[in-house]
């Protein structure tokens, strides 16, 4: 016997809806995703648009934090979230080309990031990388 629900009674679906079940699981994850985002991002976001690199402690001056280790792992999230990897540059420090001080930060991948398709470009068995270089 099946049950028809009416529009008063919360709770019960309707014969029409047919939202699956992956399609609300989906819908679950991107309102959970929404709520759990760090308010940092989008200020980050925009500071690194257009830049290859940036320094940790820019970025912290611009989030108008102190530099503790607490906001640095924030930090880190945030950057590891928008794809950037952590580097050490003597670059990104005023004068430090010439100085002996080396300072922390973020820059965008060169190479693509990770991929799990398994193939090595530097195997050359597969014939993949042009068979130009042998051992």
């Amino acid at each position: 016997m099946q049950r028809i629900a009416f529009r008063s009674e919360p709770g019960i679906a309707e014969l029409g809806d047919h939202m699956s079940f992956m399609g609300k699981l989906a819908q679950a994850r991107a309102e959970l995703e929404a709520r759990n985002e760090d308010p940092w991002r989008n200020k980050v976001e925009v500071a690194v648009r257009g830049k290859d690199a940036i320094s940790s402690a820019a970025l912290l001056d611009l989030l108008r934090v102190p530099a503790t280790t607490a906001t640095a792992r924030r930090l880190a999230a945030v950057m590891r979230s928008l794809n950037f990897i952590p580097i050490k540059s003597r670059r990104l420090m005023p004068g430090g080309r010439a100085g002996n001080t080396v300072t922390r930060g973020w820059a965008r991948p060169v190479r693509s990031m990770k991929s799990t398709s398994g193939v090595n470009p530097f195997n050359t068995s597969t014939g993949l990388n042009g068979g130009g270089y042998k051992q």
